[in-house]
Order: structure tokens, then sequence, then C-alpha cells
């Protein structure tokens, strides 16, 4: 994908019926940009991540943010900050697509 140049980022979501589908939209030695979605009943499960921070931002559909100590809602328009070593994850509990942005850093491998 060329940068910078306006996108839509779910144009670019990818589903899967045996897991949660990945996408990435950019990636540099310091950041990724991805997209994480889920069919209805899948998740990501609860994990967490050394010395990466991670942003989830939903972008359609509704579900579970997963943390350690608690699950908190989520649909279009919230956000959850995942700093390096804080366990997290995400559910779809609704009936549609859930389509949740996701920014990395520094990215996985790096």
């Amino acid at each position: 994908m060329n940068h910078p140049n306006p996108i839509r980022p779910v144009e670019h979501a990818v589903f899967s019926e045996q897991k949660m589908g990945k996408s990435t939209l950019y990636r540099s030695k310091s950041i990724l940009v991805g997209l994480n979605s889920f069919l209805a009943g899948q998740e990501h499960k609860l994990h967490s991540h050394a010395g990466m921070d991670k942003v989830y931002q939903v972008l359609e559909g509704s579900g579970l943010f997963l943390l350690e100590d608690r699950e908190e809602p989520m649909e279009p328009g919230y956000l959850l900050i995942a700093p390096e070593g804080v366990p997290h994850g995400i559910k779809n509990t609704g009936k549609a697509p859930l389509i949740v942005l996701a920014i990395l850093s520094p990215p996985p491998g790096s």
C-alpha cells in the first residue's frame, strides 16, 4: 500500500471462519497499523506484550474488551490503550462482524 494516501480501513478487513482475521495497513521500524476482524463469536484471547504498547480503535461492530480483571463493552468510537505488559483481548459478542484498528509500537519482531 502506498502512503500517504487516505484510505478507508474497513475496506481492507480480512475475515476467516477459523480465527480472527488480520491485515496490515502500514508497517515501519517504529509502528504497525493493522486491522483485527472478527466474525460473530470469535475472540482474541487474553494476552500481553513485552516491550510493546497497543492501541485498539473500534471501527465497526460491538463486543467486549477483555482485561485481566474485567470485561468492558466496545462499540464504534471506543478506544483502548494496552500498555506494555497489560493483559488484553477482544471478543465479538454481537451478530455482525467486528472490525478493530490495531496500532502496535514498536511492531512485532523489531
